[in-house]
């Protein structure tokens, strides 16, 4: 069976997938990323970036893995894909970017409301202003994409725009979902990440 690794988003905690992972096989290694100075986790001066944190990633990505990832993970995921298309089996996105246009396609202003809830976390996360297009279209990896319809962070419009470029993706929207929808519905997630995992 193929690692999976679980990054999450901008909050940083290794905990964040845990819920869901821990409704997975346990014959499924597993491996829960957290990001140095995201969040409430310790700082590390050689993490400075979005970069830094792919680099973080690709340490595990010597043999052949499956990436679950949430919101900013999303887009470290597909650097990793782009980067690795090789060893990237299967992805998971859930409430993420991708590395698109995420103003245009209507998502809500989220810096200041980090700020207030992560005071002590990295300077470069809120620092920079969006991330760059991401040619996602080259990821061929089988990609199960998990929205919410109630996120105002990352809209459904996003995971839609994702399915339509994606080569070989599909989109799952769980009904009153929000940003948090894999703490929140961790049974829903996880059934449907096993079946696309399995």
């Amino acid at each position: 069976m193929h690692k999976v690794l679980f990054l999450p988003g901008a909050g940083g905690s290794p905990d964040f997938w845990k819920p869901v992972g821990s409704r997975l096989s346990a014959d499924w290694p597993k491996f829960y990323f957290g990001w140095p100075g995201l969040g409430h986790q310790p700082h590390d001066p050689a993490i400075a970036s979005l970069d830094d944190l792919v680099q973080l990633v690709f340490r595990e990505v010597e043999v052949p893995v499956d990436l679950v990832a949430q919101s900013m993970g999303g887009v470290i995921a597909a650097h990793v894909a782009l980067a690795r298309p090789s060893l990237v089996r299967r992805m998971v996105l859930c409430v993420t970017s991708g590395g698109v246009d995420m103003v245009g396609l209507g998502a809500a202003e989220w810096r200041a409301d980090y700020r207030r809830s992560f005071p002590k976390a990295a300077d470069w996360i809120t620092g920079t202003r969006a991330s760059p297009p991401l040619p996602v279209e080259k990821i061929a990896a089988p990609t199960l994409l998990i929205w919410g319809d109630a996120d105002p962070v990352s809209p459904v419009a996003v995971g839609r725009h994702l399915e339509a470029r994606l080569p070989n993706a599909r989109l799952e929207v769980i009904s009153g979902g929000n940003h948090d929808l894999a703490t929140v519905h961790p049974d829903r997630v996880a059934a449907l990440i096993a079946r696309h995992l399995g």
